[in-house]
């Protein structure tokens, strides 16, 4: 998360600096881990139900909604990414994997904040928190990106078949 953007908005946009962001991190880390809710000593309910069904309702351990999508979610980011700035796939196949990526991460935030009372400490449910903002912030500083300023981001000149993707 945030490879391939944090660099562009601190040192091309200039919008923050990074120790400004920190602050803000700080804040909200602080505001979550007061606001979260109260960890329960027992964990959740086994079931053989549907286990997307259960996440949702919040059914389910923080660990075992958390670290699957966040690990599979920032292997795919990274990986098309890393994709696009190497001329690999076009700027439209770029929008349709993040635009594809936009409704299991909505899932993911909902799960998280739903099931983040099943864990051991408010600190873990706090950091699961501020990392699903974190994946909202990433969408949103990416999608400033690709609509004012595409050219800092994607190899224009290598993509010819879509080149008018860059204005």
């Amino acid at each position: 998360m945030f490879f391939y953007s944090l660099p562009i908005l601190f040192h091309e946009l200039n919008l923050i600096t990074p120790s400004e962001c920190f602050f803000i991190i700080m804040i909200v880390a602080v505001t979550l881990y007061f606001v979260s809710p109260k960890p329960s000593p027992e964990t959740a309910p086994a079931s053989d139900e549907n286990y997307l069904l259960l996440a949702w309702l919040g059914e389910v351990n923080l660990i075992n909604v958390f670290w699957p999508f966040f690990l599979l979610f920032n292997a795919i980011i990274f990986i098309t990414d890393w994709s696009v700035k190497h001329a690999k796939i076009t700027v439209s196949s770029w929008d349709d994997i993040h635009f594809v990526l936009l409704f299991p991460t909505v899932w993911w935030l909902v799960s998280v904040w739903r099931c983040s009372n099943y864990t051991r400490s408010a600190y873990w449910s706090a950091l699961a928190r501020i990392a699903t903002l974190a994946v909202i912030a990433e969408y949103a500083v990416k999608l400033l990106i690709r609509v004012s300023y595409p050219r800092l981001f994607f190899d224009c000149e290598a993509l010819l078949i879509n080149y008018s993707s860059c204005f």
